[in-house]
């Protein structure tokens, strides 16, 4: 074994993206994507082993395979190989294990997976000798209220967002914090949003960018009535409920990646999760670098 891993490295899973595309020329790209990663990984001393679904999809053999569940249990480490998007489901499922996340982007560089393909290697090798940034992010958990009683659950990285329906007109929703009453809003929706997920919907709808460190949420009107209806932050221990008053076709969604049909009198009701996320990022990494990258700041600057 190489002397300078790690230990808490020995075992590394690697998941991916799961291809909209069943091109074979695309599959194949990402087939050997994932092997050469893997083989570098053995190279470095690392026991890899693939998430079930990756390797059942891509056609990979000869590696030893767990799910979600299981790589939890076992790993000390996980790269995920895809976007923000993959990172943000996967994140969700091993946040309760504790198991740090690698992110290495296959397109354009993420918020959140922001090593590049082309470069692993000369980044992975100090990362798993222990040269790295820990970045740690916080969840929340919400849920669906029918009658006093929970019809759905999740947990969200990002975002909880209260939307009007696709073809209906504005949604009128009562927002409380910590029980207390803030406002009836007539938007097209309202957005929770984490200091992760302050990058995403939140921002296109107007709202603030939060420090990955900063201990609270945003809460964003998506096209309210008033104008005087503004974004604001909130502490990340306070509990939000928002209740549907009127409007067709409501819906929630977490993360964009699970759904939830509203009824009027339903409550959507949001806490901060017991469990976060850990990232690691190459040394020297800082959120300000990101912000640059992503958003195009300085450009033709020095």
């Amino acid at each position: 074994m190489n002397p300078r891993l790690n230990p808490q490295f020995r075992q590394v899973a690697i998941t991916g993206k799961y291809l909209s595309s069943h091109a074979p020329a695309a599959i194949a790209a990402s087939r050997a994507t994932l092997d050469g990663i893997a083989h570098f990984l053995m190279d470095q001393g690392c026991e890899v082993v693939l998430e079930t679904d990756t390797a059942t999809k891509l056609g990979l053999i000869g590696y030893a395979v767990m799910d979600i569940e299981a790589i939890g249990r076992s790993c000390g480490l996980c790269l995920v190989v895809g976007g923000d998007g993959t990172m943000l489901g996967v994140g969700r499922r091993l946040a309760p294990f504790q198991v740090p996340l690698i992110g290495i982007n296959q397109g354009r560089l993420g918020f959140i997976t922001d090593i590049a393909l082309d470069r692993y290697a000369e980044t992975l090798g100090p990362m798993l000798g222990g040269a790295y940034e820990v970045d740690d992010r916080s969840l929340m958990q919400a849920q669906v209220l029918r009658g006093g009683q929970s019809v759905f659950s999740a947990l969200a990285m990002n975002d909880v967002v209260v939307n009007r329906g696709a073809t209906s007109g504005m949604v009128e929703l009562r927002v409380e914090v910590d029980g207390h009453f803030v406002a009836n809003q007539r938007a097209d929706g309202l957005i929770i949003a984490t200091p992760t997920g302050s990058t995403a919907y939140a921002l296109s709808a107007g709202g603030p960018m939060l420090h990955p460190s900063t201990p609270g949420w945003v809460l964003v009107p998506i096209a309210p009535h008033t104008l005087s209806n503004r974004p604001i932050v909130l502490s990340h221990t306070s509990e939000i409920a928002i209740e549907i008053v009127s409007g067709r076709d409501a819906s929630a969604n977490f993360d964009m990646q699970s759904l939830a049909t509203l009824m009027h009198g339903d409550r959507i009701v949001v806490r901060r999760s017991a469990h976060s996320v850990r990232f690691l990022h190459p040394k020297g990494w800082t959120y300000f670098d990101t912000l640059r990258r992503k958003l195009h700041w300085n450009e033709g600057g020095s």
